[in-house]
């Protein structure tokens, strides 16, 4: 007696066609996920007013490059992670060499480059000397004989008689400083972990329908 077996439909067919269905499926969620990652991120940065620039350092990139995986994976990262990790973290911040951090007041301005001015640079920039004092409560002082602009800018004075000369502190001396934590970037990235099973699952049926 002989027997044969015929499969109808095709089995091998339909695990090859069901394969492939997951691997789309898959990739189009990690790509989803990549992307609402990355648009969350650069939301929180914006939203803590750290700016666009910043925001804009946020890139996301899909792995493997065009072809749909069962492996696939999503990579979301920061072109600045330093100043990214700081501002997720809030960490004490010290001087590297042990005496003070100077933090500028308004009177000081900003730097020419657009940031934090140093003692230094602002010296230079106004000709006028810094002098430190030094309190026993709350922190010690730069400050410096001169007038203050109009636009609340620390300036030398022009008057030969002194008139209008006062002393400006340009520069609040304390040891060290904690920098708030302004953003939480592991929360995005797990809410989006959490939702990758059932992306996975709803693209996978909607690909049979």
């Amino acid at each position: 007696m002989k027997l044969k077996l015929d499969i109808a439909p095709d089995l091998v067919a339909m695990m090859a066609a069901e394969i492939k269905a997951g691997e789309k499926a898959v990739s189009k969620a990690v790509t989803e996920a990549g992307n609402s990652v990355k648009s969350t991120w650069r939301a929180q940065i914006t939203g803590a007013r750290l700016g666009q620039r910043l925001a804009r350092t946020i890139r996301s990139e899909q792995f493997p490059k065009g072809k749909p995986s069962i492996s696939a994976a999503a990579v979301v990262w920061s072109k600045a992670p330093v100043i990214i990790g700081a501002h997720e973290t809030g960490p004490l911040i010290r001087s590297r060499n042990g005496f003070w951090l100077a933090i500028p007041t308004p009177a000081a301005g900003k730097s020419a480059r657009g940031g934090r001015i140093t003692p230094g640079e602002w010296e230079r920039r106004s000709g006028l000397r810094l002098r430190f004092v030094y309190r026993r409560t709350g922190p010690s002082l730069l400050v410096a004989e001169g007038r203050m602009s109009a636009r609340g800018r620390a300036v030398a004075s022009r008057s030969k008689t002194g008139r209008g000369r006062t002393t400006m502190p340009i520069f609040l001396l304390v040891p060290q400083v904690r920098l708030p934590k302004r953003l939480d970037l592991a929360r995005d990235a797990e809410r989006a972990q959490d939702a990758l099973p059932g992306a996975i699952v709803a693209n996978w049926v909607e690909s049979k329908l």
